[in-house]
């Protein structure tokens, strides 16, 4: 009887004495539900090292959006490739080797002018197969699904950019804004709107340049950047697209684009040329007949990409005078990225998701004052499977919570489960020789 007991009080006793995998160190919220276990790229992929968050104690901090110790950690032009992160140059150069980044010779440029490569090279042939010349790689974004009218704006933050959030806000409307970095230094808080409304952030390069007149090492820096400033200004959100300016992007660029940083290539089907309205490029009338004719086409696939920019008071009026003809006409409006994705982020599905920390953390890059290449610090993973560890969660507003590692727990229960499996197997025998001495 004893031990019949025994074997029946044993579990509820375990169940006690270890904590639940959904209990917290101190806290008093719960884990959402909603935490992914894993980011939208493979393990494997280098961006993991290059922006996966570290774990607290390890160094890494996230200063304030605005503040002299953040904005001291970027470029205040275009980057300099001699200051680079090495990790991010280690991680180029081994895509080098590894035959990902085609050999492609860069193009060049004038002013207002189709960037030209040299003799030899088709911009519309296979091996270059380049985006202003409108040839398609499988796998970049030009269309959206069927039916849908996907929201974007290029070219922010700007000062304007507020007039467009309370238009946003007013029709209940979530954008993907391709934002570019330095005039994320120099409108921190119209930046900070962004975000706390609930917009899509994604990359439009550090200082808007035409990308294939670059060189690898420089490509590194305009995507690098922008994406280090966007991770460490939305609580460690990791962008999943970025857009090229004028769309110049190519095999290579975008080669550079995805297997460094895993950043989608997106472009456009519909080009509003509102970016010329202060220049007499086009007229507000003119965009309203490119509205007209996509929003009453006989057809709705492929769904409507459009270019737009957050860029002048003239081009987000244009947004906001057409915008009511886009519903009527039966289509779906959404953020680009939303519609075209499951998540926003590569390591979080939206900006009031949590950010996923899958397996150990390790390489998180920290900004730094007074050092434009102290980003590339790699921080030292924690090694231990056996103790209990914690993991930084950051929530929608950028706040942490520690979050009791689940493989911890696991590891901590084994001398529990085995316990039990042992006592449970040897039962039978002992209770028989209770049974004879009694």
């Amino acid at each position: 009887m004893f031990w019949s007991i025994f074997l029946v009080a044993l579990p509820a006793v375990h169940a006690a004495l270890i904590p639940s995998v959904h209990d917290h160190n101190d806290e008093s919220h719960a884990v959402s539900s909603r935490l992914p276990d894993t980011w939208y790229q493979p393990d494997d992929h280098p961006v993991h090292a290059l922006f996966k968050r570290g774990a607290p104690g390890d160094g890494t901090n996230y200063p304030a959006v605005g503040s002299p110790t953040w904005s001291s950690a970027y470029p205040v032009t275009s980057p300099d490739v001699n200051q680079l992160p090495k990790e991010w140059v280690n991680a180029l150069n081994a895509a080098v080797s590894a035959g990902k980044i085609p050999n492609i010779p860069q193009s060049s440029n004038t002013p207002g002018v189709n960037p030209v490569y040299p003799a030899g090279s088709d911009p519309n042939g296979q091996q270059v197969c380049s985006a202003t010349y409108k040839c398609r790689i499988p796998g970049d974004i030009w269309d959206g699904p069927t039916g849908t009218f996907s929201i974007s704006f290029d070219d922010g933050p700007t000062p304007v950019s507020s007039t467009l959030l309370q238009f946003l806000q007013a029709h209940n409307e979530i954008a993907t804004h391709f934002v570019i970095g330095v005039n994320i230094l120099q409108n921190p808080q119209v930046f900070q709107d962004i975000i706390n409304a609930g917009h899509d952030i994604a990359v439009h390069t550090w200082t808007h340049p035409y990308m294939t007149t670059l060189s690898n090492l420089e490509i590194l820096g305009q995507l690098g950047w922008t994406t280090e400033i966007i991770r460490n200004s939305t609580g460690g959100r990791v962008p999943k697209y970025w857009r090229p300016p004028f769309g110049d992007s190519d095999a290579r660029v975008r080669a550079i684009a995805q297997e460094v940083f895993g950043l989608t290539t997106v472009i456009w089907n519909s080009d509003t040329e509102d970016w010329s309205l202060t220049s007499g490029g086009t007229t507000q009338s003119q965009i309203r007949d490119s509205f007209i004719k996509w929003l009453t086409a006989p057809s709705k696939t492929p769904g409507i990409v459009t270019l737009e920019h957050e860029l002048s008071t003239e081009s987000v009026t244009a947004f906001m005078n057409n915008y009511p003809m886009i519903q009527p006409n039966g289509w779906q409006t959404g953020s680009l990225a939303r519609l075209i994705g499951s998540s926003v982020y590569q390591n979080s599905k939206d900006p009031n998701s949590p950010v996923a920390l899958a397996g150990i953390v390790v390489g998180a890059s920290t900004p730094s004052a007074g050092n434009s290449s102290a980003s590339g610090t790699s921080s030292t993973s924690q090694s231990s499977q056996t103790q209990t560890t914690t993991s930084s969660t950051s929530t929608g507003n950028g706040n942490q919570s520690s979050q009791t590692s689940n493989a911890a727990l696991v590891s901590r229960d084994i001398p529990w489960n085995l316990a039990y499996i042992l006592i449970a197997f040897c039962a039978p025998t002992l209770t028989a020789m209770v049974s004879i001495l009694a």
